[in-house]
């Protein structure tokens, strides 16, 4: 009796969401509060964390931030009070803003960063009341690989698994709204017709996130993919262009019109394929300017 008694403390216990007025911090020259380090999964011993910004005042919606470049992502980025700043505009208006770390490249690939996001899109929403958030008001936001994974995150949206032993894997991963800067949609045909992002991305330091392993369960280890075709079938499946479908969350771009690592034609093409399918959809080009307004 003891020992099933104990067992189901520590079951509750691990779900219950680590989030609580009194753990927030105040950060320091703003006027906003800060729940640093939230651990929303893990995976292979390690823990995925986020940090969590709310504003004076609450309207109810959350902005989940993915914190990503050439699909690397660290928790350094986020600390002291910079990326807070950029932030005010959302905190500012009343949303509360999650900023979400994935695992990095060249560890970790793409479609395991969009794994870690489902995970913390499904932690949110479970969580949601504890955040003082509406579970059916949240958007998603990211520029570069951010609004990569915003946009996978947008057309190939998951239902939870209602059998799932964790409650948290119950959980939707649907958003409501998705608003990026400068990202990629069809990593097939990337700077031109015909020529997939293996290249660029060779030339950017981040090639680990497109080398795809399988498991081998007899030797307990992971083999890299070198099929050229089975790789160009990867890519296309981790495009966000392969999945537009009706019923697709709504989405607004934004793309520099000179940008020379990532063409603003990703975007155009994205949009496109969005309104073909009756999703409400929008680009709008920053005049002259490059990838991440750094390199005009």
């Amino acid at each position: 009796m003891y020992r099933s008694s104990a067992l189901v403390l520590l079951c509750v216990l691990a779900i219950i969401p680590p989030a609580r007025a009194a753990e927030r911090e105040k950060i320091p020259g703003l006027e906003y509060t800060r729940q640093a380090d939230v651990i929303y999964g893990r995976k292979h011993g390690v823990a995925l964390t986020m940090d969590v910004l709310f504003p004076t005042k609450q309207n109810g919606a959350a902005i989940i931030y993915a914190v990503s470049s050439g699909f690397n992502s660290h928790h350094q980025w986020i600390e002291g009070t910079r990326f807070a700043r950029n932030m005010s505009m959302l905190l500012d208006r009343e949303y509360t803003v999650f900023l979400v770390v994935h695992g990095s490249t060249p560890k970790f690939t793409i479609r395991e960063n969009y794994a870690d996001i489902r995970r913390s899109i499904r932690f949110i929403r479970y969580n949601a009341k504890s955040y003082g958030i509406d579970p059916n008001r949240i958007g998603m936001s990211g520029a570069s690989a951010g609004g990569v994974i915003s946009l996978m995150m947008a057309a190939a949206a998951q239902e939870g698994n209602p059998k799932a032993r964790d409650p948290i894997d119950r959980e939707s991963t649907r958003l409501q709204a998705v608003a990026c800067f400068y990202p990629a949609s069809d990593l097939i045909n990337f700077q031109k017709e015909g020529e997939n992002v293996l290249k660029i991305a060779a030339a950017n330091r981040h090639l680990g996130s497109y080398q795809f392993r399988d498991h081998d369960p007899k030797t307990n280890s992971y083999k890299l993919i070198t099929d050229t075709k089975r790789i160009q079938q990867l890519l296309a499946d981790n495009s966000p262009i392969t999945h537009v479908s009706a019923g697709d969350t709504p989405t607004l771009i934004v793309h520099g019109e000179k940008d020379r690592l990532v063409p603003l034609l990703q975007a155009s093409k994205m949009v496109d394929a969005l309104k073909a399918v009756g999703v409400e959809s929008e680009l709008v080009v920053a005049k002259g300017k490059g990838h991440s307004w750094r390199d005009q």
